[in-house]
């Protein structure tokens, strides 16, 4: 059978074993070292953000970012609803009730015009909106930090996807209260597994890191006023980290480049619509992520699968999802529209233009 092709396969820099042995070497395998410090200073200096915290996840860096942020049971929290379970989770970790706001066909991601519109009419204010940026790419980030600020509401940015995008020459992630960035084993970069939380406000980040490692206080014994968690990025993942922040311009154009091989292939089709990139904005194409008019999107997976090419729907919103049919939402169906419709194609940074040309034939035969 031929290699199968993934859809978000890790790709080494080839620094990872070096920059691992020197972790044993140095015995700190454990979530303090080198190691850990190099990674958040790679994260600084990339994303020109000047507070980050290496966590074992993204959705615990989430979690973290409303724990700081004092927001707990009964509170309302805003979200995109066309996203990955991750993004939600951390709300109801803390008893607070995720709200669902609707995408915008401009992005595909969050609609600052229904965020907007909610906000003027809601009885009860949220403290906060997590703001996905959909398969690396932006959302309308600049519009919606400014309708989060004039409403007093707290934004965090769920960056886990968008490494490497920016919007006006700013990454994502550095525009609210808080950002998040994913290492996932599926990310554009991967620690395995591994989450980094950044914002401009140095005390939020020490107290997320006091939360992060058990709640500690500053004595020789062990003290404690407030309950924390074992959140920690280990020494060792950080490693890999390093030498994975050292390719990541070359990943983020590799995935611009294989999304545009495969609009090349694909462009004639009046059937296909890819996920719009916004004016001002640089995605970093985690996934090539494209909409069907007429076809079962089902068909063209199966098409895929036959000669060993993964694929995979788009995100099923989450108001739509059993665990959240009583929540409140803000929806005009565009993305329940999407998820009917849209297909994520495999996106590997390891694949040729060879590889592109092949799954776009059989997309062509499936249609």
């Amino acid at each position: 059978m031929k290699k199968r092709i993934f859809l978000s396969a890790p790709h080494m820099s080839g620094n990872e074993l070096k920059y691992i042995e020197k972790v044993f070497e140095s015995n700190y395998i454990a979530p303090l070292g080198e190691y850990v410090d190099k990674f958040e200073d790679s994260i600084k200096e990339y994303t020109s953000t000047p507070n980050a915290l290496a966590v074992n996840n993204a959705t615990s860096a989430l979690h973290l970012a409303l724990r700081v942020l004092g927001i707990g049971k009964g509170d309302d929290v805003l979200a995109s609803t066309f996203t990955f379970i991750g993004s939600i989770n951390a709300i109801l970790y803390q008893g607070a009730n995720p709200l669902f706001i609707d995408s915008d066909l401009e992005s595909w991601n969050l609609s600052p015009k229904l965020l907007d519109k909610y906000l003027l009419e809601c009885e009860q204010k949220p403290k906060a909106l997590i703001l996905t940026h959909l398969y690396g790419m932006s959302a309308d980030i600049e519009k919606i930090a400014e309708i989060c600020k004039l409403h007093g509401v707290y934004l965090i940015e769920d960056a886990a996807e968008s490494l490497g995008a920016t919007f006006g020459g700013k990454h994502t992630g550095t525009f609210g209260e808080f950002g998040v960035y994913s290492f996932n084993g599926n990310k554009i970069l991967t620690t395995s597994g591994g989450g980094v939380l950044v914002s401009p406000n140095e005390e939020y980040i020490k107290k997320a890191m006091f939360y992060s490692t058990q709640a500690k206080e500053p004595f020789i014994h062990y003290e404690h006023k407030e309950y924390g968690y074992n959140y920690r990025m280990s020494n060792v993942l950080a490693a890999i980290g390093v030498a994975q922040m050292e390719v990541v311009e070359k990943r983020v154009l590799k995935k611009r480049k294989i999304f545009e091989w495969y609009r090349e292939f694909l462009c004639d089709i009046e059937e296909i619509s890819f996920m719009p990139e916004l004016d001002n904005s640089r995605g970093n194409r985690w996934l090539t992520a494209l909409s069907l008019k007429k076809t079962d999107f089902n068909d063209v997976m199966k098409a895929l699968e036959q000669i060993n090419v993964e694929s995979r729907p788009l995100w099923k919103p989450m108001h739509m999802q059993p665990l959240f049919k009583d929540a409140k939402t803000y929806l005009d169906g565009t993305s329940e529209e999407l998820y009917t419709k849209g297909l994520c194609l495999a996106s590997s940074t390891t694949m040729t233009k060879d590889d592109v040309e092949m799954i776009c034939g059989v997309i062509r035969k499936s249609l």
